[in-house]
């Protein structure tokens, strides 16, 4: 289970503008990737400034992280191939197409994640793919078809797709569900860190088929790498909250959401690790930039329980109703620690959660979700 030390023809975007506008939009997005390097305490001259005509891959590109990666590595010059279920859907593409230098460097692909060989056109001539399409079903009707096939065989037919086209690093979009569920106490002084596994059969006796998916996907990826010598790294983000770019909403955020929009009076005695999504977007691509990356990476900047979101909401918006008790009588579920050591190694510090939940319902309010 440990993981190993090292690790249909397209439909195009239009192509548009002259030599001279393409290598001055090339300009700003370097300007734009020594910039984010800089705020991260990173040296500038590492890893982004080689990125101008370098071409990876984003699986499904139209999702919420896999929006945010998109949209990073265009601001950092990258050509971009991004995989969505369907290109003539709108509200799969329209937010990518409107992306900064998607005109010329965006490429959208057709491709499902339970047909093999529906990802070899994109994946073609990529150095690096960033595999973050996957089922997102808490409440699965039948968690089989919905959940475990797609996440595990989807798994498995990218890292077919990767092997044929000889790419030289993989960076999949797992979870920390595939982390923590493993029967370990979480209490305030216990500390997770990358050696931490969940396992499957509790996983299965708890129901919990989302975490038993991502721990099965993560599991097959971690054999695929060791058969084939495929360097894989994982990233084992929690609650990803923060701005979005896609105009629906996604599991994550809607935890939120159900916070201030009046739906219930009550919050779930539960605690979370929570993550801005800019961050996660970031720590992806620095796992393809930084020669050294390597196994997994925990993106937790902190766990917080629900009543301590509310608490925070309250203060920055005050005439909102929120709730002012948990769901039971329980006492409440205990906070945890995650180690940020390893993310850390990348060169990063990670948002505050104040910020995330400011931008978080400041995104609900461009996109109409709340009204005040």
């Amino acid at each position: 289970m440990a993981p190993a030390s090292h690790q249909h023809k397209p439909a195009l975007l239009d192509r548009g503008g002259d030599a001279e506008t393409r290598a001055e939009r090339a300009s700003s997005h370097q300007k734009k990737a020594m910039a984010e390097k800089q705020r991260q305490g990173l040296n500038v001259e590492e890893g982004s400034s080689g990125a101008a005509g370098k071409l990876v891959c984003v699986t499904g590109a139209s999702g919420y992280i896999a929006s945010w990666i998109v949209k990073l590595l265009l601001d950092r010059g990258y050509t971009v191939h991004g995989t969505v279920r369907d290109t003539a859907d709108p509200n799969k593409t329209l937010h990518l197409r409107a992306l900064d230098g998607a005109n010329d460097r965006l490429h959208l692909f057709n491709a499902n994640l339970l047909e093999e060989g529906s990802f070899d056109a994109a994946i073609d001539g990529c150095e690096c793919v960033f595999h973050a399409a996957s089922p997102v079903f808490f409440a699965a009707k039948d968690p089989k078809a919905e959940l475990l096939d797609s996440a595990v065989s989807g798994t498995l037919n990218v890292l077919r797709s990767c092997k044929k086209a000889s790419v030289r690093r993989v960076v999949i979009t797992s979870s920390m569900a595939s982390v923590i569920v493993n029967g370990k106490p979480r209490t305030p002084d216990v500390i997770v860190d990358e050696t931490w596994f969940s396992l499957p059969e509790l996983c299965k006796k708890n129901q919990q088929w989302y975490t038993l998916s991502k721990t099965l996907a993560e599991e097959a990826a971690w054999k695929f790498s060791k058969d084939n010598e495929q360097e894989i790294i994982v990233m084992n983000p929690t609650m990803v909250i923060g701005p979005l770019l896609q105009p629906t909403l996604n599991a994550s955020v809607e935890a939120v959401l159900n916070l201030i929009n009046g739906s219930s009076p009550t919050c779930p005695n539960y605690a979370h690790g929570w993550v801005n999504v800019r961050d996660v977007a970031l720590a992806h691509i620095l796992a393809y930039e930084v020669p050294s990356a390597n196994g997994r990476y925990c993106i937790v900047e902190r766990v917080a329980h629900y009543s301590e979101l509310v608490k925070i909401i309250c203060k920055m918006y005050p005439n909102i109703p929120l709730p002012d008790k948990c769901a039971d009588d329980e006492p409440l579920f205990p906070t945890y620690q995650v180690s940020k050591d390893k993310i850390r190694s990348l060169g990063m510090e990670l948002i505050p959660l104040e910020t995330s939940i400011k931008e978080t319902i400041e995104s609900f309010k461009e996109k109409g979700f709340v009204a005040f």
